[in-house]
């Protein structure tokens, strides 16, 4: 029997942890706070690839997207994903990134003023010549259920959940992987797989491995971005909706989450939401949506992205003796579904395609790219 540890229990150790105990791997599963503690606790859930590029990185979230439909639960809401676009400039960047998506075979429709009020009828009209797109194959998730949903099957498959266990140390050999906790305790498995988000660079460290995470303390907009959950409206919103200044998707029980991209270069992780942004994002609500006057804030936090060093997912092993394994990336909830069966796989000798692209060794062979700029589109993972 195959002994693998799992390092994170965030949505993306879950879904690996999940997929290792199909295959009838033991595993063990390391977290240093609680499960969905990181990054999984501050995104907006959207499930796309639709403005993922290059074509490879496309590609892998597209598949991943079909995975989630194939997984499907109440976790997940398949209702799509509505733009819609009032200046000319976003109009532009629109056209082009339809027209890219349809050469891919990307589901993507066009829509008129009416049928966008049939979508969502509580949309505030907005200016005539507005264009709207609907993609139908989208959707968003409600990302603690989700989260329980792998965990769980892990769990019910044999895996040892441990929490508040930070690692230390991880030692390799020919023979396998020996791990070690801070309270002293020590793992022995045939394989380290880590899943440890925006603490990846420095977990993969202590194996001598390297793969280069953005700092979300110094990389600003990149990393960074603001979330707005409000209280509960009487405001129907049954999918995710994209616009230049908000983005926004119903959270359950009457709840919205909301986000800005604009206002993201004016996030700190060290610091709480400024008042001042909270009021310009609740200010942007009411002309976006109908019934939302009088929305008070629930929560407002700064969610900080797990991003590899050139944007890209890191999907492989890190070392020569293949002892360690490591996965990294910004679309962790997108991705979560397809990472179960294709890293899994991994482990048991099958090599994905889909993640060839991606191995942690672009870092240290010279093939990596630059880091990312700021995104100024509307919508992201």
């Amino acid at each position: 029997m195959v002994r693998v540890v799992v390092i994170g229990a965030g949505v993306v150790g879950s879904a690996v942890a999940a997929g290792l105990t199909r295959r009838g791997a033991q595993v063990t599963v390391l977290e240093a706070r609680t499960p969905g503690s990181g990054t999984t606790s501050t995104t907006v859930a959207w499930v796309n690839a639709n403005n993922k590029t290059p074509k490879a990185y496309f590609d892998l979230n597209h598949a991943a997207v079909w995975a989630h439909h194939r997984l499907a639960g109440d976790w997940f809401f398949p209702a799509g994903n509505l733009e819609y676009a009032v200046s000319d400039e976003h109009k532009e960047l629109l056209a082009a990134r339809v027209e890219r998506l349809v050469g891919m075979g990307y589901p993507v429709e066009r829509v008129t003023a009416r049928m966008a009020l049939t979508l969502e009828p509580d949309l505030v009209p907005p200016p005539a010549g507005t264009e709207y797109v609907f993609f139908p194959g989208e959707g968003h998730v409600h990302a603690p259920r989700l989260l329980g949903r792998l965990l769980g099957e892990a769990r019910d498959r044999g895996a040892t959940v441990e929490c508040g266990a930070e690692v230390t140390a991880i030692d390799t050999t020919p023979a396998g992987a020996k791990v070690t906790l801070a309270d002293g305790r020590t793992f022995v498995c045939d394989v380290v797989v880590t899943c440890a988000g925006r603490w990846t660079q420095g977990v993969a460290a202590l194996a001598g491995v390297s793969v280069p995470m953005l700092d979300p303390a110094v990389s600003g907009q990149v990393t960074n971005g603001f979330l707005v959950t409000t209280s509960p409206v009487p405001a129907r919103l049954s999918r995710v909706l994209t616009t230049a200044g908000l983005n926004l998707r119903p959270d359950g029980g009457g709840r919205l989450v909301l986000q800005s991209l604009p206002l993201d270069d004016r996030a700190d992780p060290a610091a709480d939401v400024p008042g001042e942004v909270v009021d310009e994002i609740m200010g942007l609500l009411p002309d976006v949506l109908r019934a939302t006057e009088g929305a008070r804030v629930e929560r407002a936090v700064v969610g900080c992205r797990a991003m590899p060093g050139d944007g890209l997912t890191v999907a492989g092993f890190a070392d020569a003796g293949r002892r360690v394994y490591t996965v990294a990336t910004h679309s962790g909830v997108t991705l979560a579904p397809l990472l179960m069966d294709e890293v899994a796989g991994e482990l048991f000798g099958e090599e994905s395609a889909l993640l060839a692209t991606f191995r942690p060794g672009r870092f240290t062979d010279g093939t990596a790219g630059p880091a990312p700029t700021p995104a100024r589109r509307p919508g992201q993972q």
